[in-house]
């Protein structure tokens, strides 16, 4: 039977464009993606995009999208046939990438997006077993390493039976294309609702969860946190922080990408390494956690006043200092607004919720405190017991292969519960503390473990506070306090002269009544975090704690404190 003009209409009616004509796709060619397309955009402006001080390189977006380009036809061909076709037909595929902050971590990550998948980036200096677990939970089908995680991954790979490749060695020494020879797909735009980021959670209880975040979580995500915070492609940011963690990722690399900026990497932190790179100039945004903000003050602070004077000139070159994963000291937050005449940023989030609340770039008159105002399109509210629930465009889609525990994570409503204690003044939040571990339930009281905090980091001879709550037969919990000091002996500290210094600030229920005092600083997680629920246990074991020489127990009926004795 010929086709009329009407059976055509008819059979064609209900078909897209794309399901008519080839695929559009080829060596030279990007999935239709948001991030891709301004990639592509800033490429054609020539800009640099990735700035790499362990290798000693540095890249524009068209010699980055070049070398992603090359990158992917190299994976591409190394995968098994079964994985390509789940890739095309749109299937959740996830790639490991060991590898720290720079170059090679940058073109692998691209280059998983760009081929469908999902990235999963693992700690480069993680023990073996952990990169096994990560690997095995996500199902990963293949690691991509650095030059420096090679021998790790390769055994890691080989344990699991999956492929590895190397990255740097795979791409190209020059430039093949230029941005005007890469074009976009034409073909339908890839799933923004589809799998494009895994982090795994700190695991501070049982083993870690992998947090599956959107590819909208790469762009639009991106975007929303780059325009609060005024990024342009003029803005050259130094990155020091880990990669497989939000704070490095979703706040210190993709909004500067979608922005056309340029990211120095400058691998691990070094307070003298990065000081010294001020004085350089060229800089405008520094991201960074409290603690690489402390370390920096410390390391000034012990030089002589003559000396001090050029870090904190170099200081006022950036036009904002960013500071997130836990909360900023007080003491801290004085000393930068001090010497650069305006605060550090303060954001909220968790790996859950990327980037929900932030202080906006030009606020100046902010409560103390305060982590700022919820970003556009974020809904806030405060349960009745006082705990912060959020629902956000860019919340995480699920824990990998834990439903249940996906299920429990919101409440019947589809809030996230971030069981974080919050407050509102206004149209400002104050976090309070933890539900489970910052508030310490003690004789009948409710205590914020970050209030006590605070009081004893006035101190002046301490550097760090962490209250926990330790379990007691007679109040429930006793308030414990670990304190990290300086220019004193650790032994020259007594809880009695902390309590008696403290009544001024808190109220006599909320005083420490155990107390371990330590030289140096409190030890921390990768992401530069004090992980309350496993450093509380080890510092201040129950039970057991009486019998730790260095830990000293507040009795009621004493004049003066125990002094634990084995």
């Amino acid at each position: 039977m010929a086709l009329t003009p009407t059976t055509i209409t008819s059979t064609f009616a209900d078909l897209d464009r794309t399901q008519i004509v080839p695929s559009h796709q080829g060596p030279h060619v990007l999935p239709n993606d948001p991030l891709f397309t301004r990639l592509l955009r800033h490429a054609h402006r020539n800009h640099v995009a990735i700035v790499d001080q362990v290798l000693g390189v540095s890249k524009t977006y068209g010699e980055l999208l070049d070398a992603v380009l090359e990158y992917r036809e190299v994976v591409r061909a190394a995968l098994a046939s079964e994985v390509q076709h789940q890739l095309s037909s749109g299937s959740e595929v996830y790639f490991g990438v060991l590898a720290a902050g720079g170059y090679e971590f940058t073109v692998a990550v691209l280059t998983v997006l760009a081929l469908g998948g999902a990235v999963v980036p693992m700690f480069p200096t993680a023990p073996a077993d952990e990169i096994f677990y990560y690997a095995t939970k996500s199902q990963q089908v293949a690691i991509l390493s650095s030059s420096a995680t090679t021998q790790l991954a390769k055994e890691s790979a080989q344990r699991c039976g999956i492929l590895h490749l190397d990255i740097l060695p795979n791409l190209p020494r020059t430039t093949r294309l230029k941005p005007f020879n890469i074009s976009i797909s034409s073909n339908s735009p890839r799933d923004p609702s589809a799998p494009g980021v895994v982090i795994f959670t700190s695991g501070t209880t049982g083993k870690p969860k992998g947090v599956v975040l959107r590819r909208t979580y790469t762009h639009e995500g991106a975007i929303t946190v780059g325009d609060s915070y005024g990024i342009t492609h003029t803005d050259v940011l130094l990155h020091t922080l880990p990669v497989h963690h939000t704070t490095g990722l979703g706040t210190s690399f993709f909004p500067f990408l979608n922005a056309g900026a340029c990211i120095e990497f400058h691998g691990k932190f070094d307070a003298g390494t990065v000081l010294q790179r001020w004085l350089q100039g060229g800089l405008t945004i520094f991201s960074a956690v409290p603690t690489i903000y402390m370390r920096l003050k410390w390391f000034i602070e012990q030089l002589p006043a003559h000396e001090q004077m050029p870090y904190k000139q170099a200081a006022r070159q950036f036009r904002a200092f960013l500071c997130g994963s836990s909360a900023l000291q007080e003491h801290v937050q004085d000393f930068w607004t001090a010497t650069r005449g305006q605060p550090i940023l303060i954001r909220y989030g968790a790996t859950e919720i990327p980037g929900c609340i932030r202080v906006p770039l030009e606020f100046r008159d902010i409560p103390k405190g305060s982590v700022g105002q919820p970003l556009p399109g974020v809904e806030l509210k405060i349960s009745p017991e006082g705990e912060l629930l959020v629902k956000t465009p860019n919340m995480f889609a699920k824990y990998l292969m834990e439903p249940e525990t996906t299920k429990n994570a919101l409440d019947t409503d589809g809030w996230y519960k971030t069981g974080d204690i919050a407050r509102r003044e206004g149209n400002f939040y104050f976090i309070e503390g933890r539900a489970s571990v910052d508030i310490i339930k003690s004789g009948g009281y409710k205590i914020s473990a970050l209030d006590v905090e605070r009081a004893c980091l006035t101190l002046p001879y301490v550097n760090e506070a962490m209250v926990v709550g330790v379990e007691d037969d007679e109040f429930g919990q006793r308030v414990a306090a670990v304190l990290a000091v300086k220019n004193k002996n650790a032994s020259d500290v007594t809880l009695a002269t902390v309590r008696n210094t403290l009544r001024d600030q808190l109220a006599g229920y909320k005083l420490p009544t155990v107390l371990r005092v330590m030289e140096g600083e409190i030890p921390k997680g990768a992401t530069g975090k004090v992980q309350k629920k496993i450093l509380g246990p080890k510092l201040i074991p129950t039970p057991g704690y009486e019998e730790i020489p260095q830990v000293q127990v507040w009795k009621k009926k004493q004049q003066r404190p125990l002094q634990a004795r084995l």
